[in-house]
């Protein structure tokens, strides 16, 4: 398990543009390997590339479409789309492996590569391993032969198809008419798609977010920095705002009066609807553990378990699959509704939402207050070299606030999959309590972290 950290984190490659990781020379390795594992049978074999608005883009695509076809597949080449539309695709085309080109909702700096199996979800870890493990040996050997090497094309009608399967997934007879949103973009993927599916099915949509130019992905704007959607849906008097990221898997929503819903408000909004319209299967949903107590305890109002996972949507689709469930997500705004996507979704997600905003005829302010949270505070600490975690201050210092929330809360500690970030989250019904606890030990962390930095 070592060894595939080195490369793969919980989503896919990811780091700066044109260094290690992220260069044109590992992405072809990427693309030899890959295609190795995934050329089984003696049909034409296909992989399906699509990637975001970034101006790195344009250097990892090449030299992965390069790889594949040395490898002997063909490439099938999308553009920019959503994550969740690359994963649509690898399923209907039949292909034997979906890529997408994106870092989410990092900066322009930073770009990823995300891979999808032929049924649409992503790789286990497994299978990442063995990729690694065969992106370190000579491959010379099983590349394919010349008259066996791949081709490469252009579907010109993908962004329709993510459009039309999108749309199919609000319900029937319903129609987004008289409704006012914010849509922010992100300057990314699904600038041009997602608008389209809201105006189609009558929506007055208000665009940001919606003129990329490689180098505003996710800059001051999006889910992760939704101050501009919070303003805008108060100026405009919307009924709605809708913020996606910068691959479009993950929304953010604010009411109408510009207050931001999270994910865990709207696990519980599409779980209740879904089990009162007979939709919901399985018994409960999947969360991470970073999911709110207040949720659980509301899911367990309803005669509904909500199970828990490792922070990461393809754990959470990973449990969703072994147990039959079809809906989960994470606090954070990636929803998995397997119904209609194999990962995560922000605009279908979005799109459940609206559908219950319309059957209610409500505020979005009172339709999505579902449940009262508990107290909770999430702190996110940027780090270099060796991680503060091993550092006996910092030791004491968690072990200090574990013993503090005993009995009434929970402290959880983890390093981010994407990014050297630490995040430290404590919950409990006292909200003093959390705030101290992760303030104090906020503080101890940084201290390390300077100081080894400095060291």
């Amino acid at each position: 398990m070592n060894k595939i950290r080195r490369l793969f984190g919980t989503d896919g490659i990811r780091g700066t543009a044109n260094v290690a990781p992220m260069t044109a020379e590992i992405a072809l390795r990427l693309g030899q390997a890959a295609g190795v594992v995934f050329t089984r049978g003696d049909h034409r074999h296909r992989v399906v590339i699509g990637k975001d608005t970034r101006l790195s883009g344009y250097l990892i695509e090449p030299a992965l479409t390069a790889g594949f076809i040395g490898a002997g597949m063909d490439v099938v080449l999308v553009g920019p789309l959503p994550t969740p539309a690359i994963a649509m695709l690898t399923r209907s085309l039949r292909a034997d492996l979906g890529v997408m080109i994106s870092a989410s909702h990092n900066p322009y700096q930073d770009n990823g590569i995300k891979l999808f199996d032929p049924d649409g979800y992503k790789l286990s870890d497994a299978t990442e391993m063995e990729i690694e493990a065969l992106m370190a040996r000579d491959l010379a050997a099983q590349m394919a032969a010349p008259d066996h090497l791949g081709r490469a094309s252009r579907l010109e009608d993908a962004s329709g198809r993510y459009i039309e399967a999108a749309k199919a997934s609000f319900p029937r007879g319903l129609r987004l008419d008289g409704l006012k949103i914010v849509l922010d973009c992100a300057h990314g993927a699904a600038y041009r798609v997602a608008p389209t599916v809201l105006w189609e099915l009558g929506a007055q949509v208000v665009p940001l977010g919606v003129a990329p130019n490689g180098f505003n992905i996710n800059q001051g704007c999006g889910s992760t920095d939704p101050a501009l959607l919070c303003a805008r849906v108060r100026e405009e008097g919307a009924d709605l705002g809708i913020a996606l990221d910068g691959d479009a898997d993950r929304l953010v929503l604010a009411d109408e009066s510009g207050r931001l819903i999270d994910g865990d408000q709207i696990l519980a909004l599409i779980a209740r609807r879904w089990r009162d319209a007979g939709q919901l299967v399985g018994g409960g949903i999947v969360a991470t553990v970073m999911s709110n107590l207040g949720l659980e305890r509301f899911l367990v109002g309803l005669g509904l378990a909500l199970h828990r996972t490792q922070v990461g949507d393809r754990y959470v689709a990973e449990r969703m699959r072994a147990g039959g469930m079809n809906v989960g997500g994470e606090q954070s705004g990636h929803l998995i509704l397997s119904d209609f996507a194999t990962t995560g979704d922000g605009l279908i997600a979005a799109l459940q939402v609206l559908a219950v905003l319309v059957a209610a005829g409500g505020p979005a302010s009172a339709v999505c207050n579902v449940f009262t949270p508990l107290p909770q505070r999430l702190e996110s600490i940027r780090f270099s070299g060796p991680s503060p975690l091993e550092d006996r201050e910092v030791r004491k210092a968690v072990a200090e606030a574990e013993a503090a929330l005993a009995g009434s809360g929970r402290l959880l500690i983890r390093p981010s999959g994407t990014e050297p970030v630490l995040r430290i989250m404590a919950e409990a019904e006292d909200e003093a309590l959390v705030q101290r606890v992760v303030g104090e030990l906020a503080a101890v962390i940084t201290t390390a972290a300077a100081m080894s930095r400095a060291g």
